[in-house]
């Protein structure tokens, strides 16, 4: 029986790509470092209950106070040796949804602590995951007021789209010698089976010079079939997508773990629909309960937001009970609960989340959604399988030291609402793939 491959992780959170890489069964996980104490002691209990295998080293700690080689040493793994080395940077500065500030905010400066580590360890392939926004985030942000089209001046290289990226792959490269090979793939959760529409960027690098695919989506919309052939050779239609139903229809709570809406938000709540949000209210209603925000242009959809039981979830965010973001449960005027949220992202029923209620909430709300993690790591296991440059079978070697793949994860909602009315199935309200 051949050996586990070895990894370790950083920013583990509550271990959602990793937990993937667990259930996947060709790694062990040595260590995790995690500078928040409530999801330190989340990995703690669920290793020593028996949750996933082997027990890993636990670092309650900044990285940025952390030494590569000093990790190094606790392991006993000398540069090279190490098989795969995950994390997921934090991703608020670069998230469209957020203010944007980039390399600016320190939070940003995290990618290049990552880096640090990736030139230490010299692993021989290295995961890191982000938000789809990072793609498109500049070194310096500049308020969009400020902008040419607003007047302003021309934007510099480092005001430019895509620099924070062009820069951390230029870093690497110098780094480690030209040592990295790095695909990233545009993705959604939902395009592979789970039941949360989430749009993430994964990130391969690998030392085997080689270009690295991604599988293309299992679910998804039906697509027309197409005739290849005059044998009428047709593609095979994708599985439907996961639905909220399906992930948390069943699951029985006497007492459910809440952060609940206020009594005022429930007011508003209890008019609208399920699948239905703000413009479900009146025009008076909406006016009174978003105030300011009534008026803005854009980026509203989580307002009043009632789930729907035939549709992927929408993103879990970190604070469900806001107005603005709310997750709404499709028939009773209440939040999702936290065993809920863990449904959504495909935690395990038995997997013990720590600290207060908003902790765990942040905790899987942060997490990468379980299942990506797990084909992540089909991804990862056969590349490592293949061993050297010379047995890469399959694999064809890479031109370029970047190269991104957009695979269809721009997934929208459109058409749930007509003249104030929500509809909860049909054509008026399929999903579907952004053009």
């Amino acid at each position: 029986m051949s050996r586990k491959k070895s990894a370790v992780s950083l920013f583990s959170g509550a271990l959602g790509m990793d937990l993937g890489f667990e259930l996947q069964g060709d790694f062990e996980i040595l260590a995790c470092v995690e500078i928040d104490e409530a999801a330190c002691e989340t990995i703690r209990t669920n290793a020593e209950l028996g949750h996933f295998a082997g027990k890993p080293l636990v670092l309650c700690t900044d990285l940025f106070e952390l030494a590569p080689e000093d990790l190094m040493s606790k392991l006993g793994l000398a540069p090279g040796e190490l098989d795969l080395l995950v994390g997921g940077p934090p991703c608020q500065s670069f998230s469209t949804a957020g203010r944007r500030q980039s390399v600016q905010d320190r939070r940003g400066t995290l990618l290049w602590r990552y880096l640090d580590f990736v030139a230490a360890l010299r692993p021989k392939v290295f995961v890191m995951e982000n938000v789809r926004g990072l793609m498109s985030a500049a070194l310096r942000h500049r308020p969009i007021a400020d902008r040419p089209e607003h007047g302003g001046d021309d934007l510099d290289s480092e005001e430019q789209p895509g620099s924070v990226i062009g820069k951390f792959v230029d870093d690497l490269w110098q780094q480690t010698g030209g040592r990295y090979h790095v695909d990233a793939f545009e993705v959604n959760s939902a395009n592979y089976g789970a039941p949360q529409i989430r749009e993430r960027v994964i990130f391969i690098g690998n030392s085997f010079g080689v270009e690295v695919e991604y599988p293309q989506p299992t679910h998804g919309i039906d697509r027309p079939a197409r005739q290849e052939t005059l044998f009428d050779y047709r593609e095979a239609a994708p599985k439907p997508w996961a639905t909220l139903r399906e992930a948390i229809a069943d699951l029985r709570e006497n007492d459910p773990e809440l952060l609940d809406f206020s009594p005022r938000k429930k007011g508003f709540l209890s008019l609208v629909p399920e699948g239905g949000n703000w413009r479900s209210l009146p025009e008076e209603v909406q006016k009174e309960s978003m105030g300011r925000a009534w008026f803005a242009k854009g980026g509203r959809s989580g307002w009043w937001r009632r789930l729907s039981w035939d549709f992927p979830c929408p993103t879990l965010v970190t604070m469900p009970n806001h107005a603005s973001t709310s997750l709404c449960h499709p028939e009773q005027v209440r939040v999702l609960s936290v065993r809920e949220y863990a449904r959504i992202q495909e935690f395990p029923d038995e997997w013990v989340f720590c600290g207060k209620t908003a902790e765990k909430y942040k905790q899987i709300g942060n997490a990468v959604p379980v299942r990506l993690g797990r084909v992540t790591a089909e991804v990862v296991s056969r590349l490592l399988d293949a061993a050297s440059p010379a047995n890469m079978r399959g694999y064809e070697k890479a031109a370029v030291r970047f190269r991104q793949t957009y695979i269809n994860s721009h997934v929208r909602t459109r058409k749930w609402f007509k003249a104030g009315k929500v509809f909860a199935g049909g054509e008026a309200s399929e999903l579907h793939y952004a053009k």
